[in-house]
């Protein structure tokens, strides 16, 4: 049985990537810009965008993550494709689940019996 090649596949397949350092160190900052970003963003009140734009942000985070760190940027552009709108629809579902417990929560808190205090010794 013969094997066929990748037409994204080099002529050194059997040897590890070797990334520039200069690349590793720039996605490195560009994660801790982002992780800044996500903090950042939360001492702005912007009521449901905040969800979303945190979650965007990660969003980026897990796609660099994965291009560069775990070398899918060299394999093939459909796989990278399929990674980014699966991530995409997981932003989206966990996004908008998010925005109905906002919904429901005033009246899962009307609902509840209210806390005990206890007394003072």
């Amino acid at each position: 049985m013969t094997e066929q090649a990748s037409p994204y596949a080099s002529e050194h397949a059997d040897q590890p990537h070797a990334v520039p350092l200069r690349v590793l160190a720039m996605v490195f900052g560009l994660l801790l810009m982002f992780t800044f970003l996500t903090v950042a963003a939360t001492w702005v009140d912007l009521g449901d965008l905040n969800i979303w734009i945190a979650l965007g942000i990660a969003l980026i985070k897990v796609i660099l993550v994965c291009l560069y760190f775990m070398h899918l940027r060299y394999d093939s552009p459909f796989y990278s494709l399929v990674l980014g709108s699966a991530f995409l629809f997981v932003v989206l579902f966990i996004g908008i689940a998010l925005m109905d417990s906002e919904q429901y929560e005033p009246a899962v808190r009307a609902a509840s019996p209210p806390a005990a205090s206890t007394p003072a010794p």
